[in-house]
Order: structure tokens, then sequence, then C-alpha cells
């Protein structure tokens, strides 16, 4: 499945603030911690606690926080299967960097070691 234009700005448009409450519901429902998440978010994006509550102040968008984020090097890695879409196939980048962030919370919800979600190992 490739992802329309308009799914493509919808996500531009969302702003991480109001997705974030749904990561940390996720992942404390299979009884991992706000912590571990803010670790892979982190490993992620090089953001911090206090600069992603800062970003969540400044109520900016998935474009926004993807731009002002230093993506790990690593990050081309995630791969796999998210909502229907295969990542490693998605063109648009943005789209492809936000559904890297959702794979990696649902591997932390379904369990997954840290060290294989940091792509440690």
């Amino acid at each position: 499945m490739k992802p329309s234009n308009t799914h493509n700005e919808r996500i531009a448009n969302l702003t991480f603030a109001s997705v974030y409450p749904h990561y940390i519901a996720k992942v404390q429902r299979k009884g991992r911690t706000k912590e571990e998440l803010h670790q892979v978010i982190e490993w992620l994006t090089s953001f911090d606690q206090k600069q992603l509550q800062k970003l969540m102040d400044e109520n900016v968008t998935f474009k926004t926080f993807f731009e002002r984020a230093n993506l790990h090097p690593n990050a081309s890695s995630i791969t796999g299967l998210i909502c229907g879409y295969r990542i490693e196939e998605i063109e648009n980048t943005l789209t492809r960097q936000t559904r890297y962030l959702d794979k990696l919370v649902d591997e932390l919800a379904n369990g997954k070691k840290m060290e294989k979600i940091l792509r440690t190992l």
C-alpha cells in the first residue's frame, strides 16, 4: 500500500502533543513505562524529556518535530509493516520518519527487548 498525498499531508499537520498521550497509553497498557518510551524517542530523534516537553508546549506538528530532530544514523534499519505500510517502501520522508516512531512504539509495547528496539544488536 502506498500513502496518498492527502495521507502524507494529514501526518505532517498532526501535532506531536496530540499523539504523545496515545503513545504513553499504548506502552503502559502493555506494562512498559513512560521512561522507556522517552528512551526510544530520544534514540530516534535526540530529543530529551525537557526538549519533548518544549515541543509539546509549542504544539509543533510532526513536520516541525522531524525538521528539528537529529535522526539516529541507524533509523533506516527500522523496517517492517506499520499501519498497513511497509516502512522501507514509503517514499515521503516525513511519513517514513513518523512511521519509524510508530514502529518503535509498537515494538516497545509488544515487549521487544530494548537492545533490539534501539538496534544495538
